[in-house]
Order: C-alpha cells, then structure tokens, then sequence
C-alpha cells in the first residue's frame, strides 16, 4: 500500500478547469514518471489477474497507455474507446453525461465477442457516465465486462456506485484526497 501512496506525489490539482468550480486532477505526471506508473499497473495486474481478462479495454484518452500496459501485464489484447468519428469501421456509439457537460464514445462492432472477459481502464471514476457508456459499448458486442480499473475515485460524484449498479466491480488506487484504497 505504501507504494500506492506514492502516485498522490505525481498528481497536480488544477482549480477551475475545465471550468470554474472544478478542481480537476491532473494524472500526467503518473504516467510520466516509470515508477509510479509501473506501481499502478503492477497494483491493477494483481487485481484482476483472478478475474482472468482476455481482453483490456482503454477510455480515451489516459485510458489508452495504462490499458496498453495492463493489457501487456496480463498477456491480453487491447481494444480503444474512442470519441465520434476517430474509428474507421461500423461503431457502437453511446452518448453520456459528464460532471460538467455530455460527450460520446464510440467501439468497433467487431472488436470484441461474446467469448471475451474485458477489464475496462481509465483514468478517474467521477460520475459514472464515462464508465457506463463503456460498459453499455462493450455489453453490445456480446463481451462480459468484469471490472474497471480506475486511478482515482471522486467518491462524492456516486461513480462507484453506478457501476456497482451495473454489476462491475471497481479497483481503484487512490481517493480524490490521495488516501490509497486497501483493495483495488
């Protein structure tokens, strides 16, 4: 648990963006430094190597190199969630909505199937919505989504609960006060 502890010395917090009111949580600095991003992979992979993936599922856009990892950590493939218009081939789309405004994302219809057990990965779980609407995308190709790896957690935007909801267990590194959780 202490290595955890040392991801909270590489986020900076950013008042007022994206707008005023949000104190947003600059990630970055995670993944630019190898020991901390090592730590968070590392603490994933332990996670969710029971639950037994084939599949790593990355949220534009942190959510494509910490899921590129994982998914090499754990000897999956990996699959992008990417806003409209970015995929060249027939899309899954779902629109949702955003602690300060809505967006969309869209997955190739076939780049999953029914025979896959998919870990979603992203950077902050806030509301929920973006991690619905990838758990909704990837339930329409017939794939099983087992969790959501996530650094962060703003438990007082209900995300956790959301997909809690939904059945998808959650491994979380930190709170948004740095305080690590015990059981990612």
């Amino acid at each position: 648990m202490d290595d955890v502890r040392a991801l909270w010395d590489e986020v900076v917090v950013v008042p007022d963006f994206p707008e005023p009111g949000i104190s947003f949580k600059d990630l970055s600095g995670i993944l630019a430094n190898p020991t901390t991003l090592g730590i968070a992979v590392r603490a994933w992979a332990d996670a969710c190597r029971g639950e037994e993936p084939t599949m790593i599922v990355g949220i534009e856009a942190r959510g494509f190199p910490l899921g590129a990892a994982l998914a090499y950590e754990l000897g999956c493939g990996f699959v992008s969630l990417r806003k409209p218009g970015k995929l060249p081939r027939a899309v899954h789309r779902r629109e949702y909505a955003l602690e300060y405004g809505t967006s969309a994302l869209e997955l190739h219809q076939d780049a999953l199937t029914a025979e896959d057990r998919v870990v979603i990965v992203d950077d902050v779980l806030a509301t929920g919505g973006t991690a619905a609407a990838a758990v909704h995308l990837v339930r329409e190709t017939g794939a099983h989504v087992i969790s959501l790896a996530a650094i962060m957690d703003l438990p007082f935007l209900g995300g956790r609960g959301v997909l809690q909801a939904e059945g998808v267990r959650c491994h979380v590194l930190l709170d948004d006060d740095g305080n690590p959780h015990p059981h990612p």
